[in-house]
C-alpha cells in the first residue's frame, strides 16, 4: 500500500488524505493532547504527511508545532520537513470593515510561532462577507507576506467560482480551494469542479466523512434528531437533512457497506475513495484523531472503485433531495439554520487566545 500524493504547485506536494485538525479543536469533545501529538508521527511514517488546521482552531496549531519541533529534535530536519501544514486565515466578521495589514501580519506571525516554522506551506483565506470591507486588499496583504517568505502558497476557503474569479482577475495565484465535498454534499459538482480545472485550482475537500456520520457507527441507528453537544455533528446532521430523510441516509450507508464488504474495507474508506475519484479533487481531509484510526484511514489506498460500484452508489444519490446550489450557499446565509450555528468572531485580537472552533 502506497499513500497517493499530488502536487498543488511544483514546490508543494501533499498526501491525498490530509489529517484534519478541526476534531482536535474546542467544541468537539475531550482530546488527549499528548496522545494526539504523539500519534501524529504514525501518520507521517505511514505517508499521511499533510495536516490541516486554522488560526481559529483552539490549540491545534500549537499541537502540530510541538510535534514538528519534537520530530526535528529526535529524527532530524529531513524527517520533520516531510510534514506539510495547511492553515487558514479567518478574520473576524466584525473586523472586516476596517481590517488593517498589521492585524493580518500579526495573525500570520502568530501561526508561524505556534507551528514553529519559518514559512507556512499554505494559507487558506476566508472572508465571511464579501460585501463588507475590502477582501481583495485582505488577500493582497497575504500576497505581500508571500513575497516576504512567510507564506509559500495561497488558497481560499468555502467559496464557489463566482467568489474566486475576481481574485484571479486581480492576479492572485490561488493554488487550492477548500470546500465541503462528500457523498452527502455534492455541491462542488454544480460548476466549481469544471471551473477549477480550467483555472488550475485544486480542491481540498473537508466533510469527506460528514463528521463521522459516514461510518459504520451510524449504520442501522435510529434518527438522533439535532440535539448534539458536538457542534460538528449538528452541522453535518443538517446536511443529512438536506440530502433527504434519515431512511435515505441509511440506504446510502447500506450501499457503502455493500461495496466495502466486496473489497474487505470499511464503508468510510469507500466514502473517502468516492471523493478522491471526483473531478479536480486533490485530497480529502479526514478527522482521524489518533493512531488507532490510521489502519482504517489507509484502506482508501487499497481500493479502486469500478463502474458497478459507482452505479450502486449512484442509485441512491440520484434520489437525493439536495443540498442544492453553490458551495457554502446555505452556510453563508447567517439567518439560516446552517448559518446560525457558526461562530463568526473567533480571532479577537491577534495576541489573544482563540475562543472557539470554525464552522
Amino acid at each position: 500500500m502506497t499513500v497517493e500524493t499530488v502536487e498543488l504547485r511544483p514546490d508543494h506536494r501533499i498526501s491525498r488524505v490530509i489529517k484534519g485538525g478541526w476534531q482536535l479543536a474546542g467544541d468537539h469533545g475531550a482530546v488527549d493532547r499528548s496522545a494526539a501529538i504523539r500519534d501524529m508521527e504514525a501518520f507521517v511514517d505511514a505517508g499521511v504527511t499533510t495536516f490541516d488546521c486554522a488560526d481559529i482552531y483552539v490549540g491545534v496549531e500549537e499541537m502540530i508545532g510541538n510535534f514538528i519541533a519534537d520530530l526535528r529534535q529526535r529524527r532530524g530536519a529531513s524527517v520533520a520537513n516531510r510534514v506539510c501544514v495547511h492553515t487558514k486565515l479567518v478574520p473576524d466578521l466584525e473586523r472586516l470593515h476596517d481590517l488593517r495589514a498589521s492585524e493580518v501580519e500579526a495573525i500570520i506571525d502568530r501561526s508561524l510561532k505556534r507551528l514553529q516554522v519559518d514559512e507556512l506551506d499554505l494559507v487558506q483565506f476566508y472572508w465571511w462577507d464579501l460585501d463588507r470591507g475590502d477582501p481583495l486588499a485582505g488577500l493582497s496583504i497575504l500576497k505581500d507576506l508571500q513575497r516576504k517568505g512567510k507564506i509559500r502558497n495561497l488558497g481560499i476557503n468555502n467559496w464557489d467560482r463566482q467568489q474566486i474569479q475576481p481574485f484571479l482577475d486581480a492576479g492572485f495565484d490561488i493554488a487550492a480551494a477548500q470546500v465541503q465535498y462528500s457523498l452527502l454534499d455534492r455541491r462542488p459538482a454544480n460548476g466549481l469542479t469544471d471551473w477549477a480545472a480550467a483555472h488550475d485550482v485544486q480542491l481540498l475537500c473537508y466533510g469527506t466523512l460528514a463528521g463521522g456520520f459516514l461510518t459504520e457507527h451510524w449504520l442501522g441507528k435510529p434518527d438522533p434528531g439535532f440535539e448534539f453537544a458536538n457542534r460538528s455533528l449538528v452541522k453535518y446532521r443538517l446536511i443529512i437533512d438536506e440530502f433527504g430523510p434519515w431512511n435515505r441516509f441509511q440506504q446510502l450507508l447500506r450501499a457503502l457497506k455493500t461495496v466495502g464488504d466486496r473489497y474487505n474495507v470499511s464503508l468510510s474508506a469507500v466514502a473517502t475513495r468516492w471523493v478522491l475519484d471526483q473531478h479536480q479533487v486533490a485530497a480529502g481531509i479526514v478527522g482521524a484523531r489518533y493512531a488507532r484510526h490510521l489502519p482504517q484511514t489507509l484502506q482508501v489506498f487499497e481500493l479502486v472503485l469500478n463502474e458497478d460500484d459507482h452505479r450502486e452508489l449512484d442509485d441512491v444519490l440520484k434520489r437525493a433531495d439536495g443540498p442544492n446550489g453553490d458551495v457554502y450557499s446555505l452556510e453563508s446565509d447567517r439567518t439560516s439554520r446552517h448559518g446560525r450555528i457558526m461562530k463568526y468572531n473567533l480571532n479577537t485580537k491577534p495576541d489573544d487566545k482563540v475562543l472557539g472552533a470554525d464552522g
